[in-house]
């Protein structure tokens, strides 16, 4: 039987009820040699429900600027099968499967399927034992670097989007970006970026990347934009 405690210390969550937990762990290929068990699908149907509410929620309340198909692609982002299987093999969670003979041979403690099935199990473990507010915590502890990473992305890709589009709709240009200048040793770079439409410079910006750089240009371009015509 798994060791449940380290697991738990893992996990940073003690249950009230550990069968919960034993029960998001279990492989339908391991109801084949124990069928007086219950494989942890009907919970990782639960746990994507619960995922999906409690990403969906930090993104509408933490990002209010982000329309409704920025927030789509962002929680896509971090609920997919991949982002939940790298999760689970930093917790080691597919040394606590149970599988089946044959799925164990053929490598399934390291299947990308199974340990984000497992991971939605657990959380839907959690669910059951904590309530919502005990699972909020919990999806959101695990999801943290993966949910700044995803923003930053998405907001970098927001700004220069939203750009677009607005130069677009009013000149019928697309804003191109020129770099300025790039100063500074090899390990502390500093790039300048310029965003321009036509002949004419929209916005300036700077950063450690040229990306980085661009999306200051962009969000300041942004502004100047937005207040002229305001104006």
């Amino acid at each position: 039987m798994a060791n449940l405690a380290a697991l738990e210390q893992t996990l940073a969550v003690s249950f009230n009820d550990p069968s919960l937990l034993e029960g998001s762990l279990i492989h339908s290929s391991y109801i084949n040699e124990n069928p007086a068990l219950t494989s942890n699908e009907r919970l990782e149907f639960l746990g994507d429900a619960i995922l999906g509410l409690v990403v969906a929620q930090k993104l509408y309340q933490d990002f209010p600027h982000l329309s409704e198909g920025e927030m789509t692609r962002l929680r896509s982002a971090l609920v997919r099968r991949d982002t939940l299987a790298h999760i689970a093999v930093a917790l080691d969670l597919g040394s606590y499967l149970y599988l089946g003979k044959g799925e164990e041979e053929s490598g399934g403690r390291q299947k990308a399927a199974n340990l984000a099935s497992a991971l939605e199990a657990v959380m839907a473990a959690v669910f059951l034992d904590q309530g919502l507010a005990g699972a909020n915590d919990f999806v959101l502890r695990l999801l943290d670097k993966e949910l700044k990473k995803a923003t930053s992305q998405g907001i970098r890709a927001d700004y220069k989007s939203r750009l677009q589009e607005l130069v677009q709709s009013r000149q019928q240009k697309t804003p191109t970006y020129y770099l300025v200048e790039a100063t500074g040793p090899d390990h502390a770079r500093r790039f300048v970026v310029e965003v321009r439409a036509g002949g004419t410079v929209l916005g300036q910006g700077s950063g450690r990347s040229k990306k980085a750089a661009e999306m200051e240009a962009s969000r300041l371009a942004l502004e100047k934009l937005s207040t002229n015509f305001t104006h």
